[in-house]
């Protein structure tokens, strides 16, 4: 795999280990509801008990928080300061001023796993196999005082736009390339939303993230789509279910 696959495959793996610009895709209501200026943010534990759960998630998902080192392993900057904000939602930091940040991954599963007898090669092409047109929904919750969380989604939607003809990523000392970021899918989520699609392709594989911002009240929920397989389907469903969680 190059660096830009592995880099990707990081998140996509997370949560399924055994060890157990203008952008089109806009939600745009009416008039999308601003959080109070005294609104006071969420702390890391306030913010805990609104993550999606097991019980919660869509069928033949699987629920696992990230371990510290894996969020560690996601952390990335980028070679243009503008497009910070998508890097940041990409890696489940938390965009601008946070005052809490809660995190979990839901992923699907496909495919089976290699025998356990088979070669160490064979089980690393079952693996790829098993994660090619894979789904893995990492969802990343913040909380903001004042209009922090509406300055922080203001960012990332105009990331959007000035991100469009792409970036360098450097994430866990691998320097990924970016060739252009395009509106995602509509999202009608929150008091606001807005989804971009970050294109990761390359000569040996077509690769991409739909990172989706939702807005309710003070806080933001964060959703980083990817898979091995090119354009990752919108995950509705989890959007949704956490969506709702939120009030």
């Amino acid at each position: 795999m190059t660096a830009s696959a592995v880099s990707l495959a990081v998140l996509a793996t997370a949560c399924g280990s055994s060890d157990k610009a203008d952008t089109k895709a806009d939600a745009k209501p009416s008039a999308p509801a601003s959080a109070p200026a005294a609104a006071k943010g969420k702390t890391d534990a306030e913010l805990a008990p609104l993550l999606l759960t097991q019980a919660e998630a869509p069928k033949d998902t699987l629920v696992k928080a990230p371990s510290a080192a894996q969020v560690a392993g996601l952390a990335g900057t980028s070679d243009k300061a503008e497009c910070k904000p998508i890097v940041q939602a990409a890696s489940m930091a938390p965009q601008g001023t946070s005052t809490g940040v809660a995190r979990t991954n839901v992923a699907g599963t496909s495919g089976k796993p290699a025998d356990p007898n088979a070669s160490e090669a064979d089980k690393v092409k079952a693996g790829l196999e098993m994660l090619t047109g894979v789904t893995g929904t990492a969802v990343t919750l913040t909380s903001y005082d004042g209009k922090g969380a509406e300055e922080a989604f203001a960012a990332f939607k105009t990331a959007g736009t000035a991100c469009a003809g792409g970036y360098t990523m450097t994430q866990d000392g691998e320097a990924v390339k970016i060739n252009k970021v395009t509106p995602g899918e509509a999202v009608t989520a929150g008091d606001e939303a807005v989804s971009l699609i970050a294109d990761f392709s390359d000569a040996e594989a077509s690769m991409a993230a739909q990172i989706i911002v939702v807005r309710k009240g003070n806080t933001l929920a964060t959703f980083s789509v990817q898979n091995l397989g090119g354009k990752p389907a919108l995950p509705k469903d989890i959007i949704d279910a956490q969506a709702k969680k939120l009030g």
